[in-house]
């Protein structure tokens, strides 16, 4: 099973920049859609951006165009390009693999993300 480590959170303050960086274990990283969730506590995971594995991304509304998501199949890396942050982007931040729409692997142990001045 592939094993990802999620990195590159913190604390900034609004309006600033964060980029995560998200490691996956294993030869078939190539072959999958990959997402970056987030959750606050006491709510659900919500899925913010996602790449396939042909490079097409999409981001939730609240993130489109201050969030950017790719990947580096030869590292086996995808990023999440986090700029004009807001304190609502406080949350634990996790990437997986995506199959139909899902996250199908096992989550790791995410990265925290807290924006306040």
């Amino acid at each position: 099973q592939v094993q990802l480590v999620e990195s590159g959170g913190g604390l900034v303050q609004p309006g600033g920049s964060l980029r995560l960086s998200c490691a996956a274990s294993g030869s078939i990283f190539m072959l999958y859609a990959m997402g970056w969730y987030r959750q606050v506590a006491g709510k659900e995971r919500e899925l913010v951006a996602d790449i396939t594995s042909a490079g097409t991304t999409h981001y939730a509304g609240s993130v489109k165009g201050r969030f950017t998501i790719s990947r580096d199949n030869a590292k086996n890396t995808v990023y999440l390009q986090m700029n004009s942050l807001k304190p609502e982007d406080t949350a634990v931040y996790y990437c997986n693999q995506m199959s139909l729409g899902r996250a199908v692997g096992a989550w790791g142990q995410g990265t925290q993300v807290t924006v306040s001045s």
